[in-house]
């Protein structure tokens, strides 16, 4: 049993100094070659290259010919090896295809794709649980190296869909399109005189891909303080458009997921009902995010589309369901992103992804008026979030004046 104990221990020996040794030699062509700038860039690659990770991994595990999955189901030692590391847990599902030999490189799906029930559009989104943190890998490429892609569904399947409205529900709920599509919006706005509107941001942090001018310093991966290039300033871009149409707003630029993430529902919540409190005149809350779409092997896509010749980030309307909580008039908010997502593709043709209902409440029961705006992605930049976030306005502030005195 001991000359067997001592075998391993001299292999694994053998293959860590075999290991080093690569690593010198690599390290020493790098910087002879290239310099140091060269070397830099070359190990970053290296790290995001699921073949270069699973190979370091058979040298330091052995062969590890046993299916590993996600690091909930791996052994302890696997377990471990993999989960120092923020990258290998961003990257885990490519890696661990790679040492069961399966090379399982899966990218999102194409817009108006519909596989078995599964989301359409792929969308990794922190909203599925409001006090999850999407714990997003830091957005290393260029803007240019991120996978642009325009999701607009080809057809209705999988979708409830009426009067050109497409609406993913990921809820067991039942969802009449067509009921909706036709039914009034039972809010009337006062004169503006008085706020008609809140916007808010639950997370004011997230932030977008650093881009030309527009770069910041980041909290946390893709977040920011910085006001000018958070969800903040996509608030006061949208507040502009509403007051130049004529609408009272009120902007409340609390940061309610700094310091802390978890709870961030929760303290909004308070915000809101202050806000309401204050302002009975208020009929409308807009929670404005932004999403975040990202592949199995670790690709970040953003949500982009084209409008009057300029690069735009499409806009999503989340809606929370009453699988999340108490929510009786959950339908009323529906029927208002009916109307918010008819004038999008009315005025605007490919500005808007599908509505998506999802297993939460998100507030929105405090008003029949509240929805979640998401806008772009955090592989979008800052000024595709810009273009995104007025034209949205635009087309809702249509919608919004409509409800005057009504």
């Amino acid at each position: 049993m001991k000359k067997r104990s001592d075998k391993i221990q001299w292999g694994r020996v053998f293959r860590r100094s075999a290991a080093l040794f690569m690593a010198t030699v690599a390290v020493w062509a790098l910087l002879t070659l290239g310099g140091a700038g060269a070397a830099t860039d070359a190990f970053h690659a290296l790290g995001e290259d699921p073949d270069f990770i699973s190979s370091l991994l058979r040298t330091e595990l052995g062969d590890v010919a046993r299916p590993m999955g996600p690091l909930s189901v791996m052994d302890g030692w696997s377990r471990l090896a993999l989960g120092q590391s923020a990258l290998l847990r961003s990257n885990e599902k490519a890696v661990a295809a790679r040492l069961e030999g399966g090379g399982g490189q899966a990218e999102i799906p194409p817009a108006g794709s519909d596989p078995a029930g599964e989301d359409p559009l792929s969308s990794q989104s922190a909203h599925e649980d409001p006090d999850d943190p999407q714990n997003l890998p830091q957005v290393t490429t260029a803007p240019d190296d991120i996978v642009a892609r325009t999701l607009i569904p080809t057809s209705a399947d999988g979708y409830a869909y009426a009067d050109g409205v497409y609406i993913f529900n990921r809820t067991k709920l039942p969802v009449d399109a067509a009921a909706l599509a036709s039914a009034p919006v039972n809010i009337t706005l006062g004169d503006a005189q008085e706020p008609q509107v809140l916007i808010m941001h639950t997370h004011a942090t997230e932030a977008y891909t650093p881009d030309g001018t527009d770069v910041y310093e980041q909290t946390d991966n893709s977040r920011t303080l910085d006001t000018d290039c958070n969800m903040v300033r996509i608030g006061n871009e949208m507040k502009a458009v509403f007051e130049e149409m004529g609408l009272s707003v009120v902007h409340d630029e609390t940061t309610y997921d700094y310091p802390h993430y978890n709870g961030s529902y929760t303290r909004s919540k308070e915000g809101i009902e202050k806000y309401l409190e204050q302002y009975p005149s208020i009929k409308i809350v807009l929670d404005v995010h932004r999403d975040a779409l990202i592949g199995e092997d670790g690709t970040v896509y953003k949500a982009l589309t084209t409008i009057d010749g300029k690069p735009t980030s499409q806009v999503m309307l989340v809606l929370g369901s009453p699988e999340g909580g108490d929510h009786p008039n959950w339908y009323e908010n529906l029927t208002l992103a009916m109307k918010l997502q008819k004038s999008m593709n009315t005025l605007y043709p490919t500005l808007a992804r599908p509505i998506t209902i999802r297993s939460s409440v998100y507030n929105q029961d405090l008003t029949t008026g509240s929805l979640l705006v998401e806008v772009g992605c955090h592989g979008n930049t800052l000024q595709e979030a810009i273009n995104g976030g007025r034209l949205f306005a635009r087309a809702a502030g249509q919608v919004l004046l409509g409800l005057e005195g009504q």
